[in-house]
């Protein structure tokens, strides 16, 4: 029973876009949201290396580059409490849960088809495509354009059809900045709303005073 005052249950997930940003295709809502996120940053910067050229003041010439590792668990238990109102759960388990992730790292296959045709036709450059282009959804303080870098399933239980009920699924996602896109493009635009929220919340930290630690006054 969920009580009237409970707080609501925000999920994280996925947005995926047309290529241009413009258009919603589909949304994928994490089942449980993880434990844990891990998030990686590896700043760009010149000079200040100690290199055979004098030593400049370290510079940031653009965004770091942020890189993201969520571990979640997706589970068929609940909806095989249910069967008669879950029937694709019944019939299929999780399968199509983890098929829908797996669209995020595989062409579809019309376009693999079309490609094929193209090469066969004699067309010496091909160009693939525009890939979709995909938000990463952790409330309302992250949403930022991600590429999907890796993708790890683990079926860890099967109904008697063999399909998978329970999984764990570790998802490597790298997030594009204007370096990217560029600023004219959604998800460049998309990436400066990002860093900008991320700058209101530096903004909510109270300044440490120098005697907080441990000092009267610099050297």
């Amino acid at each position: 029973m969920t009580l009237a005052n409970s707080p609501k249950l925000v999920k994280g997930g996925l947005v995926v876009l047309n290529a241009a940003g413009t258009a919603v295709a589909r949304s994928i809502a994490l089942q449980y949201n993880p434990d844990s996120l891990s998030r990686s940053f590896q700043v760009q910067g010149s000079g200040g290396d100690g290199g055979g050229e004098r030593a400049t003041p370290f510079r940031l010439k653009g965004p770091a580059i942020e890189t993201l590792k969520v571990e979640a668990e997706i589970d068929a238990t609940d909806g095989l409490e249910f069967p008669d109102q879950n029937p694709n759960v019944a019939a299929l388990g999780i399968g199509p849960q983890l098929a829908l992730l797996e669209s995020l790292v595989n062409p579809g296959s019309d376009a693999l088809v079309a490609l094929n045709a193209l090469a066969s036709s004699g067309v010496l450059e091909i160009v693939p495509p525009d890939a979709p282009l995909v938000l990463f959804v952790w409330g309302r303080q992250t949403v930022v354009p991600v590429r999907v870098t890796d993708l790890s399933i683990t079926e860890e239980a099967f109904d008697p059809a063999l399909n998978p009920i329970r999984a764990k699924v570790s998802l490597g996602l790298r997030v594009l900045s204007t370096d990217d896109m560029g600023f004219s493009h959604r998800g460049g635009a998309l990436f400066m709303a990002h860093l900008r929220r991320r700058e209101q919340l530096a903004g909510q930290v109270d300044a440490a005073t120098l005697s907080s630690l441990g000092l009267s006054g610099l050297p």
